[in-house]
């Protein structure tokens, strides 16, 4: 392109103050409304495919999303400059119970219930949250600059999402998958549903351990024992008691199992059964048995055939069961059952006793155990198909730590219950014949399963059609609403197009490529989501790689406070990313989390004042962000109106020393960026980009080649070549280094972008390619040696500093090395590191050569295998050089001292914690070391 016409950057159009609030905003709004991240499945490019974690609708952005957000933009723009036909599609999840909270707390206020609106009503409303309040994160979420199509925006419960549900339940239970039936849930008696694991948060509270006496039947036992002592958290429970159990391998109690024991308080008799769940260790090593209340004690019911006794409400109230302690709250059965235990003789002592107690994340009370009838999905033949796919890496999990963790959940699964007792939702598909059981629906009604209320009445005659129905059917759809999760686990097929084969976008785009994630949620959604691929994508002989819903996972961490605490609600201690975003810019934000990450799956921990509401690491990262804006404006000033196109590549045969270290550096990072990116090693990219960016563009090539763009005001022929050659090699390398830091901070590199190349407006960065490297430019021997010539620049001017030298003072430099490789890149450099280092005159010898031409009174430093000598003599005040040394000496005497005594305390080196210890060592070592360069330099002037 070195023929084409200049197009020449405005070069106001970059202002000397880079504003990333007016730069963000003006570069989203031009994506989403040219279409640039809308993909068309049919057009050129391997296929590669995202969907986000959707968050729920009830949500506000928080620092976790920021991070999860700063990842897959991230691997989702690099993917789009490699060329690919990149979806990453966006999303909400319908977040039935937080919702029904909201809407439910407003009509509190209002002093109404939900029953007083009806169903549908009460839905309206919903919808009519949704649509005022629902988006607020999906507004938060763009502000980040996420590269996703808005214009394939889902959401749980659109219609689409919603035919997948149903299609889902439908075939899931035509194929044995869910059944109907009584099982032990975690029940919110707040709330009055059943709930989820993940809604479920375990919170450690003081509370206590009885110790109640149970007596044996029979009356005294051999040995003359009358009773066996369990200990328990909840005396509420003792009134459903089935059992005591003990472990068939203590001998203490071998010769009371199968005998029996009189439960206090209500008569009943209970066995002794012998059980390997019970771990005799722990307290006496019997365990009374609640099948009915604990879902441990529901296991060992199932395996001894106990009765299953409730003794509790579903508004935590005691029932009928519980005989004289009806009616009362659980809490207050508590305490007038341990009164009753302990007025009858059977309390033998009580604890203090601090453990861990299940709390409902919406209803903010402990959650209850309890029978209840329910909907579930058999789980053991789904976990089975994933466990058996991941045998084949299918899907492939990065760090690889955490697919054990998922093979373990998986070979460690429990029936999912997946029924709500809530209005907002996805209606359960089912309908019961009510006609049958007198026009309610009890756990004896009939139903049917069906896709709608048609099907399901047209099933429900063939079913029940001819002989003793006199009278019509009468069907009444199911209440319940299935868990969120249950729609959850279909996202990555039903934003596709499932269960319409013939979708365009599931024929593209499924599987996905990568899902991103934090490690919390590998039970509660990925392995729900692989499971449920292989019930419903799953065919006869198909392999795993193409029904599993993503061909890898990626787990990342937490963010963690300043503090390193883990970030909750609960604790306060959360930072709004939004908050930092007005402040530094949301390209600050996403490059400091994702430079923050030191591997795969580790959690990062962000800095953060609470008072001001500023953050160091952001800071630094929009320092970086202002460096790149003030580098680009200096090229903008230096290359002559001209673009990187209109200059052209440089001619090989013409470039300095410098250009060709500046483009082996290019294209080392060009690859080793690509590599890092495309292997999920992202923080490990930025801090790359970061380096060549700051320290080897701007700090060293921008300053050694000033002096070539400023030729003067007559230049020569030559010094006019060299310096085009300069503004080309400084056009390309920006270039270049703008598109591999566009997947990183992309508002700001499109800016510079343009800036730097004029494209129109149409024309986007983020639909470039990626730049191909430059195999030829590369120079392992040159890059090695251009370091040591920066070092021995460094240790010119520390040495010039130690001298005391003016800024406008030359004096003479020599360099000695027996390295011919670093002598020949020295001598070829002598006008750089004149310039550098206001060198009067420099010399490079070998040390033969050095030591027949002793230097006089000098200043030396020593860089590997360059030593660097400053003649001094004559130039500095020798004798005040010398008193400045002394007093280097003397302070770093006196620390060493100090420091060297604290070591020698056993009461801080034996108790100080030991990254403290750790870093007096270091500054020991760094105060000795300091010393030790002073008395060189002292001898050194004689």
């Amino acid at each position: 392109m070195a023929g084409s016409a200049v197009v020449a950057p405005v070069t106001d159009a970059l202002p000397k103050t880079y504003d990333p609030v007016g730069t963000e905003a003006r570069w989203q709004q031009a994506w989403e409304s040219s279409g640039a991240f809308h993909p068309d499945p049919s057009a050129p490019g391997e296929p590669f495919s995202v969907v986000i974690p959707p968050p729920n609708v009830t949500g506000s952005l928080h620092m976790g999303h920021a991070f999860n957000t700063a990842l897959i933009d991230t691997i989702v723009r690099f993917q789009r400059l490699q060329g690919k036909n990149v979806l990453c599609l966006p999303g909400t999840d319908h977040a039935s119970i937080a919702v029904q909270t909201i809407l439910e707390k407003q009509l509190k206020a209002e002093g109404k219930r939900k029953e007083d609106l009806g169903r549908e009503a009460f839905l309206e409303k919903a919808w009519e949250w949704k649509a005022q309040s629902g988006g607020t994160i999906v507004g938060q979420l763009r502000r980040l600059g996420y590269s996703v199509d808005w214009r394939r925006e889902r959401f749980t419960l659109d219609a689409g999402c919603s035919a997948a549900v149903i299609e889902a339940f439908n075939r899931l239970h035509e194929q044995g998958l869910i059944y109907r039936g009584e099982y032990l849930v975690n029940w919110c008696p707040a709330s009055g549903s059943a709930v989820s694991d993940l809604e479920v948060e375990m919170k450690e509270v003081d509370g206590h351990l009885w110790h109640f006496r149970y007596p044996l039947t029979a009356g005294a036992a051999a040995d003359g024992r009358t009773h066996l002592e369990v200990a328990t958290t909840r005396p509420e429970t003792l009134l459903g008691d089935t059992a005591v159990a003990v472990n068939p391998k203590d001998p203490r109690y071998a010769d009371l199992v199968g005998q029996t024991l009189t439960l206090p308080l209500v008569g009943r008799e209970i066995p002794i059964v012998a059980d390997d769940h019970v771990d005799a260790a722990f307290g006496t090593g019997c365990v009374k048995v609640t099948p009915a209340h604990d879902p441990n004690d529901f296991a060992i019911g199932q395996r001894h055939n106990l009765p299953l006794i409730t003794v509790m409400a579903k508004d935590g109230s005691m029932n009928e069961a519980a005989g004289r302690f009806q009616g009362l709250d659980r809490f207050e059965a508590r305490k007038a059952v341990v009164a009753a235990m302990e007025e009858g003789g059977f309390l033998a002592r009580v604890e203090d006793y601090r453990h861990s107690v299940p709390f409902s994340d919406r209803g903010k009370v402990p959650v209850e155990p309890l029978l209840s009838t329910q909907w579930f999905v058999k789980t053991e033949p789904l976990a089975a198909r994933c466990r058996e796919a991941l045998e084949n890496a299918d899907p492939r999990v990065v760090p690889e730590r955490w697919s054990k963790v998922y093979r373990d959940w998986l070979t460690d699964i429990r029936d999912w219950c997946i029924s709500r007792q809530l209005w907002w939702g996805h209606r359960i598909p089912a309908w019961f014949v009510v006609s049958e059981t007198g026009g309610a629906i009890t756990d004896t009604t009939p139903y049917v399963v069906a896709r709608d209320e048609a099907e399901a009445r047209a099933k429900a005659e063939a079913q029940f059609s001819g002989g003793t129905h006199a009278q019509p059917l009468v069907l009444e759809q199911d209440p319940d609403a299935l868990d969120t999760w249950f729609s959850s686990g279909l996202w990555p097929f039903s934003t596709l197009g499932w269960p319409d084969a013939d979708a365009a976008d599931l024929a593209r785009w499924y599987p996905t490529s990568v899902l991103v994630t934090g490690f919390d949620i590998i039970f509660f959604w990925v392995a729900r989501m692989t499971m449920m691929a292989g019930a419903l994508l799953h065919g006869p002989g198909t392999a795993s790689a193409t029904w599993m819903p993503f061909q890898d996972v990626y787990i990342h961490g937490l963010v963690r406070d300043e503090n390193n605490r883990k970030m909750s609600k609960s604790a306060g201690n959360g930072i709004d990313p939004l908050l930092l975003i007005d402040r530094y810019g949301a390209d600050a934000l996403r490059f400091a989390l994702v430079r923050e990450v030191a591997g795969a799956g580790q959690d990062i921990r962000l800095d953060y004042d609470r008072k001001s509401d500023t953050s160091a690491t952001v800071e630094a990262s929009r320092n970086f962000a202002n460096k790149l804006w003030n580098v680009t404006r200096f090229a903008l000033m230096n290359l002559g109106g001209e673009t990187p196109a209109s200059l052209g590549e440089p001619d090989s045969t013409a470039l300095q020393l410098a250009d060709r270290w500046i483009l082996s550096r290019l294209a080392r990072v060009n690859r080793e960026t690509a590599e890092r990116y495309g292997s999920y090693g992202l923080g490990e990219a930025s801090k790359g980009l970061y380096e060549f960016a700051w320290n080897e563009v701007c700090d060293w090539y921008v300053e050694l080649i000033k002096r070539r763009l400023n030729p003067g005001e007559t230049p020569s022929p030559e010094a006019l070549a060299d310096q085009r050659t300069a503004r080309q090699v400084l056009a390309k390398v920006l270039n270049e280094l703008l598109v591999m830091l566009h997947p990183l901070m992309p508002h700001l590199s499109e800016e510079l972008w343009h800036g730097l190349t004029g494209a129109s407006e149409e024309t986007f960065l983020a639909l470039q390619p990626w730049p191909v490297v430059d195999v030829a430019s590369l120079d392992d021997e040159l890059e090695a040696s251009f370091s040591d010539l920066i070092e021995a620049i460094r240790v010119v001017r520390n040495l010039r500093a130690v001298a005391g030298l003016k800024p406008s003072q030359s004096v003479p430099v020599r360099f000695v090395t027996g390295r011919g490789a670093l002598a020949a890149v020295l001598s070829a450099a002598t006008a750089d590191i004149t310039a550098l280092t206001r060198a009067e005159t420099m010399e490079v010898l070998d040390p033969a050569a050095a030591e027949a031409k002793p230097a006089a009174k000098a200043l030396a430093g020593v860089s590997g295998e360059l030593q660097v000598l400053l003649p001094i003599e004559g130039l500095v005040d020798l004798e005040a050089l010398r008193g400045r040394l002394e007093k280097d000496i003397a302070k770093a005497e006196k620390e060493i001292k100090g420091l060297a005594g604290r070591l020698a305390n056993p009461n801080f080196a034996g108790k100080a914690p030991p990254e403290v210890v750790a870093e007096c060592k270091a500054n020991l070592a760094d105060a000795e070391a300091q010393a030790e360069l002073a008395r060189k330099r002292l001898a050194d002037l004689g």
